[in-house]
C-alpha cells in the first residue's frame, strides 16, 4: 500500500550493534555490504524523496524479528 503522505518513519541501519532487543542483525543475506543492525530504538521521520537507493530486502523471518523489535521499542511500561 502506497501512502500519500510525503514522509515515512524509518529505523536507521548502522554497523554498530549492542545486542539490545530493539535491534535486528542484518548483513549480506539481506543485500548489505557489512554486518549491521536495524535500530528500532532510533526511529526517525524522513521525506520519501530522500530514500533514493534500494539496498536490500528482509526475509519473512527477519520481518518477524523486526516486528518484535518495533514492539519492544514502542512499549511504554
Amino acid at each position: 500500500m502506497d501512502s500519500s503522505y510525503p514522509t515515512v518513519i524509518c529505523a536507521p541501519v548502522l554497523t554498530s550493534r549492542h545486542g539490545l532487543p530493539t535491534q535486528v542483525a542484518v548483513g549480506a543475506a539481506e543485500g548489505l555490504k557489512h554486518d549491521s543492525a536495524i535500530h528500532c530504538d532510533s526511529l526517525t521521520s524522513l521525506e520519501k524523496a530522500r530514500l533514493t537507493d534500494f539496498i536490500g530486502s528482509l526475509s519473512a523471518n527477519k520481518v518477524q524479528e523486526l516486528n518484535e523489535a518495533l514492539r519492544q521499542a514502542l512499549v511504554f511500561e
